[in-house]
């Protein structure tokens, strides 16, 4: 299989630039075949993935027999090193994910039964796969409350849950919960929105700033990278919306908290650079 992002170039990358935080790279698990969960059987697929699109109708143990087709235990100490959750995962690249992902197309029906069968990589081709137009309110709970690894959670919000219309009430409604995974969606979902809903008004974060503020002092690391991921893409969308998230930076300076401190002094650092003035400048 494609081992451009193995483990150790993984490492080279985040030795040379620390601020890739390896979101969407890859996948791995010790064991692979000892998986609990999973469809109602599996099936062993030894060719490889290619770019063919599938045929319809395609079940949920042949998609997983194609992921287990191209898993990659090697790259189980590594992941785990990068803070993924190495349960029940089989160890995929994203880049696999992704191809497979072209192939199936939009079936909401199939990304359910993936997300159900509790397997690592078939959790995140489920956040490729599903409908934004079908997602309700329910659903997403259902699914947040599952997250259990930091990757799949921000797969699943910058893929899937940032494209429905119940997005913004869920960043604020989860920004206040107090399990790990589901916080740290609600920053997710931020950031996500911030890059990728082009047509929201700037009103539309400026009021998420104060909730950025208000849980700076959690000082759980998927928490506060995520609640600085949110401050940062923010505040680089436009030079309006970068004057109100140095402010916010700057309040949260002031704060008695490490995490608080790291937020906004990271922030800060990245939304007054040169690159990020040369690219706001295009957006009065």
């Amino acid at each position: 299989m494609n081992q451009q992002y193995s483990c150790v170039r993984l490492s080279r990358i985040k030795a040379k630039n620390p601020r890739v935080h390896l979101r969407f790279d890859s996948l791995s698990h010790e064991h692979p075949h000892e998986l609990t969960g999973g469809c109602s059987s599996f099936k062993y697929i030894e060719t490889a993935l290619n770019t063919t699109k599938l045929d319809a109708g395609l079940d949920c143990d042949e998609v997983v027999g194609r992921l287990k087709a191209n898993s990659d235990s090697a790259a189980v100490a590594g992941m785990t090193r990068f803070g993924i959750n190495p349960s029940n995962t089989l160890g995929v690249s994203i880049p696999v994910i992704r191809t497979l992902a072209k192939q199936i197309g939009r079936d909401h029906r199939l990304a359910q039964e993936l997300w159900a069968s509790q397997i690592h990589e078939a959790r995140i081709l489920a956040t490729m796969i599903d409908d934004p137009q079908k997602i309700t309110a329910t659903q997403m709970e259902r699914w947040v409350k599952n997250f259990d690894s930091w990757d799949v959670c921000d797969q699943c919000c910058s893929n899937l849950f940032d494209k429905t219309p119940f997005a913004y009430q869920k960043a604020f409604d989860w920004s206040s919960r107090k399990e790990e995974f589901v916080k740290r969606a609600a920053f997710a979902l931020m950031a996500a929105l911030a890059v990728h809903d082009k047509q929201a008004k700037n009103s539309q974060f400026e009021i998420l700033l104060p909730i950025i503020e208000r849980e700076s002092v959690d000082d759980r690391n998927f928490v506060k990278k995520a609640v600085n991921w949110a401050l940062r893409q923010i505040g680089k969308r436009n030079s309006p919306l970068n004057r109100l998230a140095l402010n916010t930076a700057k309040q949260i300076l002031k704060k008695k908290s490490s995490s608080a401190r790291w937020i906004a002094s990271d922030a800060i650092r990245e939304l007054t650079s040169p690159s990020v003035r040369k690219k706001i400048r295009k957006t009065r």
